[in-house]
């Protein structure tokens, strides 16, 4: 038998692929200090001998590992733990960890706090092509579905009770469909009672800074970052303290030196594509945040941006799965995954501030729309969400393919790139000295909309740096918006 750390549960009922789950179960005991880094793993015959499995169910499991970094082989000498991740404490083992084991108070202290008038700002302009954000294409969206589940919970015998006035917390169907669809596809423990639906991760947002954030309060986000986060902090009062992203996420050894010169409160992180960048938090960071919220005290809250959409290995787990503590605040939105209108996004929380949350939420909106909340509950039970997601992933990746190509084609020399693993926008640099903020204005007299790049920094500096959204046009869209971008550019050089 194998002893700990290797013992793992396998559960083929769930829909999770049995090599994903011995991955999994590797990384939570890696995360925990149970396995050490540059410990030896066993080999894959053994370790499918004593699971009981097949060999070269093993051998995908550690083809994971690998491609995200936990593991590494070492020729003629088998595979090993990566020696450069964090050595830290060792936690109890524990195995098939129940529901109910989800941390009951939150690591940090939860202040009450009344909400004050939110300041929020959009602006749109209309064009012939649109390089947006990062949208999804909302002609995919399962429209037709949600329609039907609309209608069915419209229908006579469902209006006395869906049309009446609902909990705060967001229909308890939904909750429990999406407490589920979260633990198998996020690695999380979390039940029905840890969940608040919002209206999109922006409230989810606004909510925890009116909640946890005082007038002066430290809070460290990343530069370049997502300005949405920003406002909502410097709103709540926060002074903000930019840290550098850098290709493997956000540098956690600045953000340590942050916490020894300030009581930081919080820290904004969006571990799996960074927004505007793109890029990744490596593992090693992972920890190493996760450790730091513990020594320090402050929060982490996590945005689920883009997780869903993936087109390289399967996608890292969020720190939410390896939170053992309760310094772990997880928001995330329906918006990409079927349309920017469809207002359904989520909070993920240890109970007490998922309580604290619900009654904030209450004075400023009563309640979501209970109609939508029930049919987004049975497109999730019917797995209906699991599978418009496998089809929009096959076409986003597509997508990226060919928006790539023509970058590479049509502007060779005027515009760098690395090819993002997932998400749906590209993060570029525009090369011999112009500026995003020239070929915006430039883009705009030939029918394009680009973005100005100024809202990527809290500085708002003019950069060459541009994020250009492709999910949400087609290969002809797409030819024709580069075409358009490539006369802007080589008009200002």
């Amino acid at each position: 038998m194998l002893t700990p750390p290797f013992s793992m549960a396998i559960d083929r009922n769930l829909n999770v692929p049995v090599y994903l789950q011995i991955a999994n179960a590797m990384i939570f005991q890696i995360q925990q200090g149970n396995i050490r880094p540059g410990a030896r793993l066993p080999g894959s015959r053994e370790l499918a001998e004593q699971l009981q499995i097949q060999r070269k169910t093993v051998r995908a499991a550690y083809d994971e590992l690998v491609a995200q970094s936990w593991v590494e082989t070492r020729p003629r000498k088998g595979m090993f733990v990566v020696s450069n991740l964090p050595d830290i404490k060792s936690h109890p083992i524990l195995v098939n960890q129940p529901a109910g084991s989800y941390p009951k108070q939150t690591f940090f202290h939860v202040p009450k706090k009344q909400a004050t008038p939110a300041r929020f700002a959009t602006s749109t302009k209309p064009a012939v092509r649109v390089f947006n954000d990062g949208f999804p294409d909302t002609r995919l969206a399962p429209t037709d579905l949600l329609i039907r589940e609309y209608r069915r919970f419209a229908n006579f015998q469902f209006t006395q009770k869906f049309l009446s006035y609902g909990p705060a917390q967001g229909s308890e169907n939904l909750r429990i469909e999406l407490a589920r669809f979260l633990n198998e596809t996020r690695g999380l423990q979390v039940t029905a009672s840890n969940v608040l639906i919002t209206k999109g991760s922006q409230m989810a947002m606004y909510l925890i800074a009116q909640l946890l954030i005082s007038p002066g309060d430290a809070v460290v986000v990343g530069d370049p970052g997502f300005f949405g986060a920003n406002d909502v902090f410097e709103q709540a009062g926060a002074r903000l303290h930019c840290v550098l992203v850098d290709a493997r996420g956000l540098d956690l050894d600045a953000v340590e030196a942050v916490c020894r010169r300030k009581k930081v409160r919080l820290v904004y992180v969006v571990p799996h594509h960074h927004h505007p960048t793109t890029v990744t938090l490596s593992p090693e960071r992972r920890m190493q945040l996760l450790a730091l919220s513990e020594q320090y005290g402050f929060a982490i809250l996590e945005d689920d941006y883009d997780y869903d959409f993936h087109y390289a290995s399967s996608p890292v787990l969020p720190l939410a799965s390896a939170d053992r503590s309760g310094t772990v605040i997880y928001v995330g939105s329906f918006c990409k995954t079927i349309a920017p209108a469809i207002r359904i996004g989520f909070m993920v929380a240890p109970e007490n501030l998922i309580d604290q949350a619900t009654q904030l939420r209450r004075l400023i909106d009563r309640q979501g729309e209970s109609l939508l909340e029930e049919a987004m509950a049975n497109l999730l039970k019917n797995g209906d969400i699991n599978r418009h997601l496998r089809k929009a992933n096959k076409i986003y990746h597509e997508r990226r393919d060919v928006f790539c190509q023509l970058l590479h084609g049509q502007l060779p020399n005027e515009i760098q790139f690395e090819v993002p693993d997932g998400g749906m926008s590209v993060w570029a640099t525009y090369t011999g000295g112009v500026t995003s903020k020239a070929v915006a204005e430039r883009a705009e007299g030939f029918g394009l909309r680009v973005d100005s790049g100024e809202n990527y920094s809290h500085q708002k500096v003019s950069s060459p740096h541009v994020r250009l959204g492709f999910a949400s046009m087609n290969a002809e869209e797409l030819e024709q918006a580069v075409f358009l971008l490539a006369k802007a550019v080589r008009s200002v050089r």
